[in-house]
């Protein structure tokens, strides 16, 4: 029986990427920590003051942050999401922080964020309410701008409820200028585009223009189907938002859920390789003063988040979907390329795939240096154009190797594997 599979090679090098947000953020995908999948809207600090939106979780979150090496690995972000403010705004139309919950208030936990040498992200929403029923932004987006640099805050997630699906694009311009307006550098994530998608099609200019990075589709849960399903809406629609990505702006698939309870080892893998392959922003949703060993040494993988962070800039693709295996690809810079090959079985044991498979690997023409970073890190040295290395992959995991060609391929060679844009149509066995 055959199977006809299309091999998409776009354009990554020779197409120019839109004009990004002019506010000198995000010139790498975000890294941090984000609560809301891990703790969400849990208020309850009389019962459960460990867990509940309060100061004292980000301060802790921040004191771990630094003493386990998190920093050093690059997660830079405290973030905020939802349930922080009181129910009423103040007499003068301020958002305020819940004062049982904040007694210092937020102004005092961005300094205490700010001295452990990170920074402090908040949200809000464009409409009239949070989703959680906070008080939203809408007719106050200068007055929340302003407030939110004055309490030294550096990041802003600017959700989208209880707003007209037609007026987002107003709002999201607005508060975008709102925050450009105070002079303070903050970076601004949105999610425009996932309130959108149900009517048509976002405009991908005008929000890389407007935001430094941006949702597309739904929430990320603590399931391999919820990854799984993100996966495959960012790869049917990859030849829309991929290009939109670059320094400046970022396609966000959502949090990372590593280290909770919904994922076997190897499908953390797997988020954390196709995030990496995805430049998307690594906003980590767990609870980090008490994470497995296995999951804090895979999120710290200084060879994965070089992928993430690579100076290119380039969002990588899905190009190959052959006998239940998913090849995605990102050029790096230096001519170099990232391979992830997912293992979508989940039955049996681990299966291969020949890297001749693989779309890119025409670049070791000649010959190619090959690093494996997934499951383990491992050398496995040069290989030609017709390498019989395999790959092997265990279910629901990803193999994530790094293929760099020899000298004289480069001297030789005017145009890599993705400055060509080809469809082929490949009959496979």
């Amino acid at each position: 029986m055959c199977t006809v599979v299309f091999v998409l090679f776009v354009i990554v090098l020779l197409s120019p990427v839109t004009e990004a947000l002019d506010n000198g953020l995000a010139l790498n995908p975000t890294m941090g920590w984000l609560h809301w999948e891990r703790f969400m809207c849990n208020t309850d600090c009389d019962t459960d003051p460990s867990n509940c939106i309060s100061e004292r979780l980000y301060m802790q979150m921040a004191d771990v942050m630094v003493k386990e090496g998190w920093r050093e690995a690059g997660y830079e972000y405290v973030c905020i999401d939802d349930c922080w403010p009181s129910q009423q705004r103040d007499a003068q139309g301020h958002l305020q922080a819940d004062p049982k919950r904040f007694p210092g208030g937020i102004k005092q936990l961005a300094d205490y964020v700010h001295s452990k040498g990170l920074k402090l992200g908040i949200y809000a929403d464009i409409g009239t309410h949070t989703c959680a029923g906070y008080p939203g932004s809408l007719g106050y987006y200068e007055t929340d701008a302003q407030t939110f640099a004055d309490w030294g805050v550096d990041l802003l997630k600017f959700d989208g409820c209880y707003m007209k699906w037609t007026l987002l694009e107003e709002g999201y311009v607005n508060m975008s200028k709102a925050l450009n307006k105070t002079g303070r550098s903050i970076l601004y994530s949105c999610e425009w585009p996932l309130y959108e998608w149900p009517f048509h099609q976002p405009n991908y200019t005008a929000i890389r223009e407007t935001c430094n990075h941006w949702r597309n589709f739904a929430d990320v849960y603590d399931s391999w189907s919820s990854i799984k399903s993100i996966m495959d809406w960012t790869a049917s629609h990859q030849s829309i938002i991929a290009p939109s990505a670059g320094p400046g702006g970022w396609n966000d698939p959502d949090m990372l859920v590593i280290g909770n309870f919904g994922l076997s080892h190897a499908q953390q893998e797997s988020q954390m390789a196709l995030w990496a392959i995805m430049a998307a922003p690594l906003l980590m949703s767990n609870d980090l003063r008490d994470i497995c060993p296995r999951s804090k040494e895979l999120l710290q993988n200084r060879h994965i988040i070089a992928i993430s962070q690579d100076p290119l800039g380039k969002q990588g693709y899905r190009t190959l979907k052959v006998n239940s295996f998913a090849v995605w690809e990102r050029p790096l810079s230096k001519s170099r390329l990232a391979v992830a090959v997912l293992n979508m079985q989940e039955i049996g044991g681990p299966r291969g795939l020949p890297v001749g498979t693989v779309p890119g690997w025409k670049i070791c023409d000649p010959q190619c240096n090959v690093t494996l970073i997934l499951p383990q890190y491992k050398e496995l040295g040069i290989q030609a154009l017709h390498s019989k290395l395999v790959i092997a992959v265990n279910p629901s995991g990803t193999a994530l190797f790094t293929v760099t060609p020899s000298s004289s391929f480069e001297a030789h060679q005017h145009m890599d594997w993705h400055d060509t844009y080809i469809t082929d149509k490949r009959t496979v066995l």
